[in-house]
């Protein structure tokens, strides 16, 4: 059946774990109808959570992509993780959807987790709603999470429904737009009733909260509700529409995933007053300077592939959001980023696992079209080759690494092949040599995100794999200038080799890295042989006279030298130089620099003092610390590399698996003394170590 862009909404369920997000959304398909009854996610057989390693944690690991009907529109629904660890595919979800569902569990409020997330949201203006779930479950409190949002977030809530009773006492919802009742029925199903007279005061309350809000939306409504203090329905209706888009207000829902509470409201808000995807701007690059499309399905076609996932029976499968035009099934299209043509074969309609074929996507619609040849997340798709492509996806840097090899060196090749196809399908892992330390590195977001990897890839493949703690990359550098020469001189016969090089190096300021100059004088050195002097300086820098390591932040300059007419080549003031710099450095009081990274802790408050602690004897040093409110606390430090292999395990330990943390490189810093003893001693033994093997 042909769905127009007016049709459809999309929208990305997310929340701090444990909120109820999956339970939401089997609860919402059956309510649809989609299914004939919501399972449990502990029963492992949830439509969302259907791959092996879900079922097998009870817990959501990948954002999975359902669609219901309701009142003749399609929406499209992200089921996302809530674990830090898997924040990759909530900002994917973010990115292919209008607007966001936050939930909230009526026991806890805002969590450290629904911070992040809101934060993501703010800088992508995204327009969101609130639920706030399990009303049914002891010490539930709507209005303290309703205050909570404003507390930490500085913006009002408007509940759209509140609850009738709480926790036992329990017994459904009132709708303030539609100004009914929705009671728990046995059959699972909510039955719309007459508002109950206790509840009618906060109904009228709530309901001129609500046209208030709406009045916001619209100029013309905002003079008609100061001048006569009430709208009408329909009125209230637009307004939100309009305050939505603008991401002005932030309507608020209650209810209970499990007793399929409060969804029937959900969903005729979805309908009714959510605007639907035509208009939304999406960013493209024109050149080096950012543009913006709209969500129009009269003009040509563009769509972005926002995922990428391997499915063992269906193959590759690209997800894809249309944001111009029409995209067919059976039809080409130009990959931009690839430049080369494309063919879409079949295209589907994701119900978790289930792929459901249909014949097009239109604007503003996601859907996901399997084996294609080229295409990559974050590829743009567009009917000629001169189309535009969209900005691509940030996402947060891995936090996490770990050095991976196979047990026999026969396998290697085979578990390399798997983590790059891992990293194509998350782009918050990443799997690289790391030529200094000589190991295959894979990164992530924490141990729970990388083992869960590699188990499936053991599994998958018969690989066993084995891991150990990453080597860190150090630098060499200098403290003071110094000089040296050096002669290289071989006679074996017919040609020699002779050159001699007179070298000057001087420390640069930090992250200057090299500079090369020359300052000879009356052609000591002929200009044709300079190019090799730097060459051998450049060679000499990569591998510093303390303990092999690379060597950064150091100015050459080649002062004088010496040429034979018939033996002196390139290569032999290559190797002079080289020689010549190792000298000169010997002399420059070689340190040891260890990379410092950007740390940003977020606690409970309760830890905060361990936290800050266990900072300091980390060698951290402390930036900044700002109370998020509700308890939670933010830590900006600086700490080194080294203190920081096995963090995402100690934090979770530290903090009953509450707190999370952003890491980034900023820097390297000095070290000498017994921390440095001890890296040169295991560099230079790691060195014998790859001499005997």
């Amino acid at each position: 059946m042909s769905v127009s862009t007016n049709d459809i909404r999309t929208i990305v369920i997310a929340g701090h774990g444990q909120s109820g997000k999956t339970s939401l959304t089997e609860s919402l398909l059956a309510v649809s109808g989609v299914i004939q009854k919501p399972e449990a996610v502990q029963g492992g057989k949830t439509v969302s959570d259907y791959t092996p390693e879900e079922i097998e944690r009870k817990i959501s690991i990948y954002a999975s992509l359902v669609h219901l009907p309701w009142k003749n529109k399609t929406i499209n629904f992200w089921d996302t993780p809530g674990s830090s660890d898997f924040i990759g595919e909530v900002v994917t979800a973010f990115r292919s959807s209008e607007i966001a569902l936050v939930l909230l569990d009526s026991r806890s409020g805002v969590q450290i987790e629904t911070i992040k997330y809101w934060r993501d949201l703010d800088r992508r203006n995204k327009s969101r709603m609130v639920f706030v779930n399990k009303m049914d479950e002891e010490r539930a409190d709507f209005a303290h999470c309703i205050s909570d949002i404003k507390k930490q977030f500085s913006v009002e809530a408007f509940p759209v429904t509140f609850p009738m009773g709480k926790g036992a006492d329990f017994k459904g919802i009132v709708d303030v737009l539609k100004g009914k009742a929705y009671e728990i029925s046995a059959d699972g199903k909510e039955k719309e009733v007459d508002i109950p007279a206790e509840y009618m005061d906060e109904y009228k309350r709530q309901l001129e909260i609500l046209a208030g809000a709406a009045a916001e939306g619209d100029e013309e409504l905002l003079i008609k509700f100061i001048d006569e203090g009430e709208l009408t329905s329909e009125e209230i209706a637009h307004g939100l529409t309009l305050a939505i888009k603008d991401n002005r207000i932030v309507p608020a829902f209650a209810g209970s995933a499990l007793k399929q509470s409060g969804l029937t409201s959900l969903l005729n808000f979805i309908t009714d007053i959510l605007p639907s995807a035509e208009g939304y701007l999406e960013r493209a690059e024109k050149g080096e300077e950012a543009v913006t499309v709209k969500v129009d399905e009269t003009a040509p076609l563009s769509a972005l592939v926002v995922k990428t996932a391997n499915d063992q029976f269906s193959g590759r499968l690209s997800y894809l959001k249309v944001i111009t035009g029409i995209l067919n099934a059976d039809s080409e299209v130009y990959n931009v980023n690839e430049q080369k043509k494309e063919r879409i074969g079949k295209l589907y309609r994701p119900l978790g696992k289930k792929l459901v074929e249909i014949r097009e996507l239109v604007a503003g619609d996601i859907g996901v079209a399997v084996k294609l040849a080229n295409a990559k997340t974050n590829d743009t798709f567009t009917a000629t080759a001169d189309g535009l492509p969209f900005v691509k996806l940030r996402t947060p840097e891995p936090i996490y690494s770990i050095a991976v090899s196979a047990n026999e060196k026969k396998n290697d090749d085979k578990l390399s092949e798997q983590l790059f196809k891992a990293c194509e399908e998350d782009m918050t892992l990443s799997f690289q040599f790391n030529p200094e330390t000589k190991q295959n590195v894979f990164s992530g977001m924490g141990d729970l995100h990388t083992g869960i990897i590699l188990d499936r890839i053991k599994k998958q493949n018969k690989i066993e794999i084995e891991t150990s703690v990453p080597r860190i990359a150090y630098r060499e550098t200098i403290r003071q200038k110094a000089q040296a020469e050096y002669t290289h001189k071989k006679q074996s016969g017919g040609h020699g080799q002779f050159g001699r090089v007179v070298l000057a190096i001087q420390p640069l300021a930090r992250g200057e890295h090299y500079s090369f100059a020359n300052a000879v004088f009356g052609g000591a050195i002929s200009k044709g042989y300079i190019p090799g002097v730097e060459k051998g300086v450049k060679e000499a820098m990569e591998h510093g006279v303390l303990a092999g390591y690379p060597v950064v932040d150091v100015g050459s300059t080649v002062l004088d030298g010496k040429e034979h007419p018939v033996d002196s080549s390139e290569m032999a003031f290559k190797i002079a130089a080289r020689n010549a710099f190792k000298d000169a450095m010997r002399n420059a009081g070689p340190i040891l620099l260890e990379p410092i990274m950007n740390l940003t802790v977020y606690v409970d408050t309760q830890y905060l003092g361990d936290i800050m602690s266990d900072l300091s004897s980390r060698r951290g040093k402390i930036l900044g610390q700002s109370s998020l409110a509700n308890g939670i606390e933010e830590i900006r430090s600086q700490v080194p590399h080294k203190e920081l292999l096995r963090y995402a395990i100690d934090l979770r330990s530290m903090t009953s698996g509450t707190g999370s943390f952003e890491m980034s490189f900023d820097h390297y810093d000095p070290i000498s003394g017994k921390i440095a003893d001890e890296v040169i001693a295991a560099a230079k033994a790691f060195i014998e170590e790859q001499k005997e093997e």
